[in-house]
């Protein structure tokens, strides 16, 4: 007897290729993958559909674009070569660092052969070794002094609270009490004059900037002055970590979704921590928070800063989802921001 081909609903085949359902419908948007229907029309994923997501998810998570992955899966070997060797230096990085590791704990156990504790922040300093640094200051007006600590600071970091709340106020504190750190802020977007004069006299930068700007593009990202503002300030090389003010400024939609799905990978691939105010649906996607990243919520009331789990009923989730707009809004605002 034949087994009978199992098919797979559109959120039960996301599970089992830890993507989202939004993820797998961009790829049949764009033709990468076709999946069966149900006699009632829903989506059906069968042996081959879920073969062919696996490849595109495989390929993503290389760090190519949509456009990338439909011309490797062409059979055009360009751009896979190019994500392959950006893996292999990743993983040579990781190498070196799991190493490093390896021999602090080496020490730290000769250390204790010889009677010897660690010192104070040794061991924090171990676990966060993927960041080097934690922080911690009195927090600015408008609160009273109360003391701020993150201990672990994760790849991408974002700020969220309601207007009024102080997150701004967090935000530039950050950049000023982490080790070699920038304030990305809203000026960014005012002087497309500077932006353009500034890379004319950087070829690496416009290099970094044109090649970011080409993958947004394929993933349906809009090109603005805006955007290639932004860019200029993520592709700066210099600063240890990167706090940015509103990184939704003046972007569309499709260029929101198509920034964070690249800021993701960038984290990934074991870059600076990036701090990313917000209140965008399209940046801060609760249903899509990974292991990377975290949530600091500046509540209402002036109570201080908290880290917030990204899962309903944890404390401050509720809170979170309430400060997050859809783009529309968030566009309403940017373009008349004292009326909000």
């Amino acid at each position: 007897m034949t087994n009978a081909v199992t098919f797979l609903s559109a959120s039960a085949a996301a599970e089992r290729l830890g993507v989202t359902t939004k993820a797998l419908r961009l790829y049949e948007q764009r033709g990468l993958v076709t999946p069966g229907r149900t006699a009632a029309g829903y989506r059906a994923y069968g042996p081959d559909e879920m073969l062919r997501a696996s490849e595109i998810v495989a390929l993503r998570a290389l760090g190519l674009s949509v456009a990338q992955v439909a011309r490797v899966l062409e059979g055009d070997p360009q751009s896979l070569e190019s994500a392959l060797a950006a893996h292999e230096a990743s993983l040579e990085r990781k190498i070196r660092e799991f190493v490093g590791s390896i021999d602090k704990i080496r020490g730290m156990r000769a250390d204790l052969a010889r009677g010897q504790v660690p010192a104070n922040g040794e061991l924090a300093r171990l676990r966060n070794a993927s960041t080097g640094f934690g922080t911690a200051f009195d927090l600015p007006w408008p609160w009273g002094g109360e003391r701020f600590e993150l201990r672990e600071i994760r790849p991408l970091n974002y700020i969220i609270g309601p207007l009024g709340s102080g997150k701004t106020r967090l935000a530039i504190r950050l950049a000023e009490t982490l080790p070699n750190a920038a304030f990305l802020g809203l000026e960014r977007v005012k002087d497309g004059t500077a932006i353009a004069t500034r890379l004319e006299a950087d070829a690496a930068l416009k290099s970094r900037v044109d090649q970011t700007l080409t993958w947004l593009v394929d993933e349906g990202a809009t090109r603005s002055e805006a955007l290639t503002a932004l860019l200029v300030g993520l592709e700066t090389e210099g600063p240890a970590a990167l706090v940015v003010d509103m990184v939704e400024q003046e972007l569309d939609q499709a260029t929101q979704e198509a920034l964070i799905s690249h800021l993701r990978q960038r984290a990934g691939a074991g870059a600076r921590p990036l701090f990313l105010m917000t209140r965008s649906t399209s940046i801060l996607d609760l249903s899509a928070i990974g292991p990377d990243e975290s949530i600091i919520l500046c509540p209402a009331n002036h109570s201080p800063p908290t880290c917030v789990a990204p899962y309903p009923g944890a404390p401050g989730y509720e809170a979170v989802a309430t400060c997050l707009a859809s783009p529309e809004v968030r566009a309403r605002i940017a373009c008349c921001p004292q009326a909000a």
